[in-house]
Formats: C-alpha cells, structure tokens, sequence
C-alpha cells in the first residue's frame, strides 16, 4: 500500500503519532520534523526518519515554511501530511508544498484560499442556498458600518476574525456600549494570530450546540460524508468533549444537514479531507458556520463508528486514487466519544501545565482507543499546544459508551503534569451531559458543579516520587553513601535467596 517515497510529517504530538501509525500499517515511510524542545519527543521516534526544523519557537520551526521545504528535500520524501493546526490550513503553504514538486495531503491552496476566509465562505454558502446565521460579512470594515450592522442584526452579537480558528478572537457583545472595546480587542488578536484584522459580525445564537459533518471528495468529483460529530462541550471556545451520532438528531434532521455538508463541499470545489461545520438551534433549525479545510482533531470518533481509516483515505485521495465506496456503503455502528486530555492546571485557571510526564498509562479493553503524543518521560513544552492525548471510546448504544468511558477516564493515569482529567469525568458523570442536554456554553453553565480535583494524597504522591526516581536512573547500592541498595537495578548477577556476589 506504499503510496509515495517518504512522507513528510509537518506537525508534532498526538497527530504526528496518528498518522506515522497508519503509515507504519501501509509500509509508506515516514520523515517526523522537530523543534529542539522536541528532540526526544514520541513523534520523532514513531517515524521511521525525523529532520530538526529549528528552536523552541513555533514560528522559527513547525511555522516555518522554508525550514519545513528543506527538510523534505533533505530527507527525498516527496509528500507532505499537515496534520491539524500550525500550517494545516495555511494556503501558502499548500502552495509552497505543490511549487517544491510535493504532494500535499489535503485540498490545493485555492480552497485553503476560498474556505479560510470567512467571509468569503458565507458568501459562497448562501449563493449554494446553505442557511448561514444572519450577520454582516460585508467589505465595508469601518467601525461605524460595523457598528450599524450590530444594530441592525439585533443584539447580543458576535464579533469573529474573518481568518484563522480556535475562538482566537471572538468576541460577544451584548449591546452597543460594549461593541468598541470588544471590536478593538478582536482585531487586536487577529492581526496578531492571523495577520489580518477584518470581522464578520453574525448574530448570536443563544445556547446553541456545534455539530459538524465530515466529508471525503476526490479528484474525479465523487463526494461522500461520514456522517456527523456532536462537538458542543467547548471550553473559551476549544471543544473538550465529541461524540457521534448527536443525541439531537432526528433521522430526517440528519439526512438534511449531511446533504448541506455535501452542498457545501462541492460548491467549494473540495478535494481530500474536511469538515463542514453548523450551529443548531434549540428549534432545530442549523446554519452554516465554517469549513475547516484539514483533519479534525475529533476524527477518531467517526473512524470508531464508520469503520473507515481517515489517514488512509486521504493519501489515497492525495496520491490520485478515487473513493472505493459509495454514499451507500456508509452506515454507523454504535456511540463513539472522545475526551481530550490536555496539560491543563484546574487550580490555576485551567493554564498550561508544562513539565516532564513521569508516567503515563492509557486503558486497554473493548471499545477504548488512545491516541496519545507523550509517554512516561516525555516533556510538554511550553511553547505549543497542551494537547497530550485523546481518549476514544465505543459502545453498542449510548448507555455501554457512557459506562466505558467513565471506566476508561478512572484508569487513565497522567503523573507530572497537572490535566483535566478529574474535569472530563465530572463532566461524563453529569446528568445533563448524559441525558444529552448540551450546548456550547455547557461548561462554563455548569462550572460550580465540574468540582476541581482535591491536592494529591499521599499514594499519589509517593507514586509520583517513585516515577520520578526511576527516570532519574534510582538509587543503587552504589547510589552514594546513605542510599539503599536497589536490586533490581543492579548488574552483578543477584539473584534472590542466593548468596550476594563478593
């Protein structure tokens, strides 16, 4: 199933692991890049090669488009897999991939062009007769137009960058005392993340749940969906829990939102891998709100239910095959949910938890998958994501998902970085999430009752303390004067019950 020479992997942690695993599968080689804080990182020793890109910092490493252009040179690989975030959906660097004579694992750059824009993407989706949330998405961005177009669409409304994600720079406001100070801080956040400063302004939607449709095209314009991923628990506009199908949806609901995602896709003229993503309201009515022109972070979900490997099929799409199924051959089996695990401190404001992992552990058992970016010794950097793992579950129905993932969320263990594990159970166990009462504001409606976890006991302390001593190589006999003896990092021979070497 070797597709290209080598594969360039151009992205770090959990996604660079994911995809090397597939490639290991297909017997595809894989080249990992690296930053110097990631040297000993589990995604460089997951690929096959790996190519150092440069320092700590994001943008003089995995933003580094000429850096990661030089090392796919270096290495003679000849596709590039962008994974999630960094340069995923940056359309100048689709470019530079395909002006290098690579193959790049995703849409061209004119679509990473056409849907990163958001304004430009509302344009095209009302013109293919998807429902967009009413709002402005006009060329006028003076803050005097914007600030009529808030009146006119009725307050509370929604400040959002035109480029980029993640809930960087979206705002809601309430009224128009407060539209300067918001519309100010927004920008000041866009021209920063994204380089460009201009918003769309769209009504907000109150108490709303996010739920997308993930969609596969090829070349020869066959389009198909695998159905759709419920991603309304959202933290500061992250999403924290996903789960398929959605406890909102109704058959007929689903048949018509998978056929927008599919409207959607080929008005865009889409290619590789994508997500379509909508709002829906509490009468059932769902707008369009962006397409993300990558592999979602959530897509574990979709693979445990539809049983396709998403990986797979994009550098088969990407090395000019056409789909081997038909909209026909999609049907989904079961629940599926994930909970990302993140290096998140719950005492201090949920903040990056940096520092090294003394153990890790991930759950086996039926229906549980890890895909994990650290290993017992491994380091969180302070410079990137806290992402560390994402914890997938099955179950036949919603009931067994529930009940394994509260299994799998209490043996799950992450020692030397504080995570938000205790916040994911808290949140599993709550009786609205598991009569499927969610919304996007979900979390912070509920904070009082997801409890912060209580300061380590003593077992866990101890534990820590042993993990960590382990790694620093343990006390041995000849560990220094005062250290007990540890046979079982000796070398000499020791045997128990037999006589100790002279």
């Amino acid at each position: 199933m070797r597709l290209f020479s080598k594969l360039l992997v151009a992205n770090r942690g959990e996604i660079a692991v994911r995809v090397a695993r597939t490639c290991r599968v297909m017997g595809q080689p894989t080249v990992a890049i690296y930053s110097e804080a990631d040297r000993d990182a589990l995604h460089v020793r997951e690929c096959d090669e790996a190519e150092l890109v440069g320092p700590a910092e994001a943008a003089r490493s995995y933003l580094d488009v000429g850096a990661i252009i030089d090392a796919a040179r270096r290495s003679g690989a000849d596709a590039v897999h962008p994974g999630y975030g960094f340069l995923s959906e940056d359309a100048g660097f689709a470019a530079a991939v395909a002006d290098a004579g690579l193959t790049f694992v995703g849409p061209p750059a004119a679509v990473h062009a056409r849907m990163g824009d958001k304004r430009g993407a509302r344009r095209i989706m009302a013109a293919a007769g998807v429902a967009v949330v009413p709002g402005y998405d006009g060329d006028d961005q003076s803050e005097e137009r914007l600030a009529a177009e808030g009146e006119r669409i009725g307050w509370p409304v929604m400040i959002k960058p035109s480029r980029g994600g993640g809930g960087k720079g979206m705002r809601v406001v309430g009224g128009p005392s407060e539209f300067e100070a918001a519309l100010q801080a927004s920008r000041r956040e866009a021209r920063s993340a994204f380089g460009d400063e201009s918003v769309i302004l769209e009504r907000f939607v109150e108490r709303p749940r996010h739920v997308e449709v993930q969609v596969l095209a090829d070349a020869a314009g066959a389009a198909v969906h695998l159905l759709e991923r419920e991603c309304s628990i959202q933290r500061r506009h992250q999403k924290v829990i996903e789960e398929t199908p959605s406890p909102a949806l109704t058959e007929s609901l689903r048949r018509e939102l998978c056929a927008a995602a599919l409207a959607a896709a080929r008005t865009a003229g889409y290619l590789n891998a994508g997500t379509v993503e909508f709002l829906l309201d509490a009468e059932g009515r769902f707008y369009f709100l962006e397409m993300n022109t990558r592999l979602q972070v959530e897509h574990p979900i979709t693979e445990a239910v539809t049983g396709f490997d998403l990986v797979r099929l994009q550098l088969e799409i990407a090395a000019g095959r056409e789909l081997s199924f038909e909209q026909s051959d999609v049907v989904g089996r079961g629940h599926a949910l994930e909970c990302r695990i993140y290096a998140e401190d719950p005492h201090a404001g949920d903040l990056p938890s940096a520092g090294r992992v003394l153990a890790f552990s991930a759950p086996r058992g039926p229906g549980i998958r890890c895909d994990e970016g650290v290993a017992t010794g491994s380091d969180v950097p302070v410079h990137y994501d806290p992402l560390v793992a994402k914890l997938v579950t099955w179950g036949s129905d919603r009931n067994e998902l529930l009940e394994r993932t509260d299994d799998a969320l209490r043996r799950t263990v992450v020692l030397g970085v504080a995570t938000n594990l205790p916040r994911l159970r808290s949140i599993v166990e709550h009786a609205a999430f598991r009569s499927g009462e969610i919304h996007t504001g979900f979390i912070d409606e509920h904070l009082r009752e997801l409890p912060r976890p209580a300061p380590p006991g003593a077992a866990l302390v101890a534990a820590a303390l042993a993990a960590l001593e382990g790694l620093r190589g343990g006390a041995t006999s000849s560990g220094g004067a005062g250290a007990p003896p540890d046979p079982w990092s000796e070398r000499t021979g020791w045997r128990l019950g037999a006589e100790r070497p002279r």
